[in-house]
Order: structure tokens, then sequence, then C-alpha cells
């Protein structure tokens, strides 16, 4: 069995997270089985050094283009390879073998007011409902994720599977008291915080977020910061006025992408992670949180509630109010902190990228034989 990986979002933040922990435990469990990964030329040194059985092709092709569609079946039938896997939803329809597709969310669906425009809604509708009808297998990683795949394309349940995300390594290792230390003087981090990391989109509800942090702040924590990390948080010129409107800009500090290290000592140096989202496929930041120790306010509705389990304080994502209140009970009771601790350390442990990777090979031995 000849197995192709689309690979060409590894450096993005969500899919890229997948991509990467995906063919790291690969190269872990499977040294036998031949695995070609379809990526983007600067790409292909690294990835050629993730196993001797991993052989990096490099491909131009940009993703959701007319050129895909025609580009990659040809390079799977050039390459021999018997079974592949899109790791997002597209895949074209004139790939011959078979095939797995992860679809990890119907967010452009669920919120189409986020794409560029019609054209974008059309080709995101049509490619989820050609990769969810025509692949073999389709996996998606919440329970959440599977219900919204069955209503918006008909798939028969049988055929999803879930598999969960995980968190890395490096988020359940406690940091050296040097890295503590240099990262609370670098970012001059000496008051109380809440603290925000990932995507800065607009279903990531930032701007309510802001909102509930004024509200705290009026009930007597008046020191409080909060710290806002995520990419390209400059092109949202909402969030500044919203911090405007609210006199908070002494208050609240965008940091822009961190790297993962210096990410893992933020949490720990929170008061409360707190990840509002409207929406989210699995929610990645709150399970890395909580493996970090870090008490965690997180929304009540779509996969949020799913993956804390019992773990956070949930509430509801539409209400300013309900979302400080959520806030300021992690931030003045000691033994909410406390039991938030060690639940989600205990919930944290429950997910597991080798667990999660041994079922998608295990999966990868059943369709392709």
């Amino acid at each position: 069995m000849r197995i192709g990986i689309d690979a060409r979002k590894l450096r993005d933040f969500g899919i890229g997270t997948y991509i990467r922990n995906l063919l790291r435990h690969l190269a872990r469990i499977d040294r036998q089985t031949e695995y070609v990964l379809i990526c983007r030329p600067a790409d292909a040194a690294g990835l050629a050094a993730t196993g001797e059985n991993f052989r990096a092709v490099p491909e131009t092709a940009g993703n959701y283009s007319i050129a895909e569609q025609i580009k990659i079946p040809l390079l799977l039938k050039r390459e021999g390879i018997t079974l592949f896997h899109a790791p997002h939803y597209v895949l074209p329809p004139l790939v011959a073998c078979r095939s797995v597709v992860t679809i990890h969310d119907c967010i452009h669906l669920m919120f189409p007011q986020y794409l560029p425009g019609r054209l974008a809604l059309t080709y995101a509708r049509g490619s989820m409902a050609m990769a969810a009808g025509r692949a073999t297998r389709v996996m998606t990683v919440s329970e959440s994720s599977k219900r919204d795949i069955m209503r918006l394309f008909g798939t028969d349940p049988a055929k999803i599977s879930v598999i969960y995300n995980a968190y890395d390594e490096r988020f359940g290792v406690e940091p050296s008291q040097e890295d503590v230390a240099r990262v609370r003087e670098r970012f001059q981090l000496h008051d109380q915080f809440v603290l925000y990391a990932g995507n800065v989109k607009p279903h990531k509800n930032l701007e309510r977020l802001i909102e509930a942090f004024h509200l705290v702040r009026r009930r007597g924590l008046e020191q409080l910061k909060l710290v806002m990390i995520g990419d390209e948080i400059s092109r949202y010129a909402a969030l500044r006025r919203a911090v405007h409107q609210h006199q908070l800009h002494k208050y609240v500090r965008f940091l822009g992408y961190l790297p993962e290290e210096t990410l893992a000592v933020m949490y720990r140096l929170a008061g409360v992670f707190v990840f509002p989202s409207l929406y989210e496929g699995f929610g990645l930041p709150p399970l890395e949180a909580m493996a970090s120790g870090t008490p965690v306010v997180t929304s009540n509705v779509s996969s949020l509630p799913e993956v804390a389990d019992q773990a956070a304080v949930l509430v509801d994502p539409y209400d300013p109010y309900s979302i400080a209140d959520g806030i300021h009970r992690v931030l003045t009771d000691e033994s909410t902190r406390r039991d938030l601790r060690q639940r989600g350390l205990a919930r944290a442990r429950q997910f597991s990228w080798d667990d999660s990777v041994r079922q998608i090979r295990e999966i990868y031995a059943r369709v392709g034989s």
C-alpha cells in the first residue's frame, strides 16, 4: 500500500497542527508503509526528514484552486498512490484511488458571512458535499462535527469516524523557572491577566470578550489585563475600536503569533484562559490550557462542551454578561480555580496524538486493503 497525504497546508494554524502531528506520529508507529507527502516546494526538504519510508513530492497548485482539481489526481496516478488522505475538505472528483477525507468542521456553511463572496460559498459547499459523498471514509474531530456533516450532507453515520485531536506534548511539561522568568519579563506580565489564544476571526467572538473584560474590571478588578494571542490581529479594526470604546488601551494587549514554547509559558502565567468561540469543530486551545493546568472559561455551544466535559466553566458566548460572570468567578473563587485545575489536567490526559494517529492508521489499513 502506498499512501498519499496532502500536506500543502502544513504551515496553517489549525489544519497545519493536525498535519504536523499526523506525520510526526505516523513516523513513530509505522516504518513499513510507503508515504508520499504532497507539499509546498519550500517544505520538501524538511518533510523528507520525516522518516525513511516518507517521500516528499513538491506541488505548486494552490489550495482551493482549479489547478488542484486537475494536478492532484495526475500526481496521485503518476506516483502510483493506492490510498489518498485529504486532511481538509477538498477531494478532487478525478481522484481515482480509494480515499479518506478529514472534515474538521462546517464553519464555512454555518457562518457564510465570513467567506469573501457567493462564489467562495458555492465552492465550499460543493467541495464538502463531494468529499463527504465520494470518500471511502470520512473522519472528523468531534461528535458535534459529525452531527453537522450528517445534517448538511446526509452522510451515512456509519461512514464517519470521530477521532479527537490532542494537544502538543510541550503543553503538559512544566517549563523551567528560567523560561517563566524570561517570558514574564519580556512581555512585562506583572499583573494578573486573562488570556486568549487562537485565530483572530469573527466567529471567535473577541469583541464580546473585550466587552466582558470591561465588565469584569468594573466589578473591582481594576488592575486586570487581557492578553490576546493570534495571527494577523492587526487586520481586525473592530477589535481596536472595542478597546477604545471602553477606554481599555492600557489594559488590553495584542501580541500576535507566538511560538508554542512561549505560548506554553503564557498559559501557565494566566489567571484564566477564555475561549468564547461561537463555533468550533474541536477547539484545541482550551485543551492546551487545561493540559497546562490553567482554569478555562469557554462556550456552551458546538464541540466545546464535548471537549471540556466537566473541566471548564461553560458560558453563553452571545451574552457578554455570562462571559464576564465566568471570568469573575474563576478569578475570585480559589476553590473553583483549584477544582478546575485538577479537572482540566485529568481531562487533558484523555487525549493523545499517539492514540488518535493509531486510529487513523487503522482506518488506512481497513480502507486500503
